[in-house]
């Protein structure tokens, strides 16, 4: 019996599902395709109620969790995705904060412990595709959840052998720098003090796959405007509509892994699977 279609895409918190894969999810729920998301922690150390900040007074983990999650679920419904799969581990916090240090915080679970969680996931679900970050957490951000994430979803994939396809999130330098010279060039006011480096993003040449997701946008835009508690760290909200979809309009990654036949450079994660 042939397996059905599904894609699974392996999240560090609430809100990541949104800018890298929301698009993708979205458009292969409409394809009739499968879709499974899996967030490995709870977002604790996210902004709290009133936008109180991790390590302020009145920051309460567990209240935070709670929101984040409940956030996360109407994003879910905005992007169609039909099974939402929680590990509940405890957010770790970025690169160098106290919170590195807590031992339950998901970057100090060890590996396989994890790993064996999310491959009893796999296979349950059985995904054809699977797509996760890069070894630096995506495109250099250097979470320690996010690097976690990869090691797990890599552990994972190997142990039980299931996906036929495994890929890593990307951003291509040269779309990041054809977004802000547009923006630039437009008068466009980022509301933060950032301009991208260099070597910021993904190199192009390791960009093996780019999705046509335009007409998901909104989806996606509706889904990052569910986690409102997150909004003061999503600059991308604040961009004008023509921006927003030039940002939004295609979700590129890297393919590491393949046992099928597919184009060196494709536009669909299922090319080679399809019948």
């Amino acid at each position: 019996m042939d397996r059905q279609l599904t894609l699974m895409a392996v999240h560090a918190h609430p809100d990541d599902e949104c800018l890298s894969t929301g698009g993708i999810l979205a458009r292969y729920t409409g394809e009739g395709i499968r879709t499974v998301l899996v967030t490995c922690t709870n977002g604790e150390q996210g902004d709290g109620p009133g936008g109180v900040k991790p390590g302020d007074p009145g920051h309460d983990d567990k209240a935070v969790a709670e929101l984040r999650l409940a956030e996360l679920r109407a994003s879910v419904r905005h992007l169609g995705i039909d099974h939402l799969e929680l590990l509940g581990y405890r957010d770790s916090g970025m690169d160098g904060w106290e919170t590195n240090h807590h031992p339950d915080a998901f970057a100090n679970v060890p590996v396989d412990t994890a790993a064996a969680r999310l491959g009893a996931l796999m296979e349950r679900y059985r995904p054809q595709v699977v797509v996760t970050y890069d070894e630096t957490g995506g495109s250099g951000y250097g979470h320690p959840d996010h690097v976690q994430t990869h090691r797990v979803a890599v552990a994972a994939a190997e142990a039980t052998g299931i996906p036929d396809k495994l890929y890593y999130t990307a951003i291509p330098r040269s779309a990041i720098k054809r977004m802000f010279e547009h923006m630039r060039d437009s008068g466009v006011d980022l509301g933060v003090d950032f301009e991208p480096s260099d070597d910021f993003g993904t190199p192009d040449e390791l960009v093996t796959t780019l999705v046509d997701v335009a007409p998901y946008v909104d989806h996606k835009l509706e889904a990052l405007r569910a986690h409102a508690s997150q909004g003061d760290n999503i600059f991308l909200l604040r961009l004008p509509k023509e921006a927003q979809h030039q940002a939004f309009a295609n979700e590129a990654f890297t393919r590491v892994r393949s046992r099928v036949d597919a184009p060196a450079h494709e536009h669909d994660l299922f090319a080679g699977l399809r019948g």
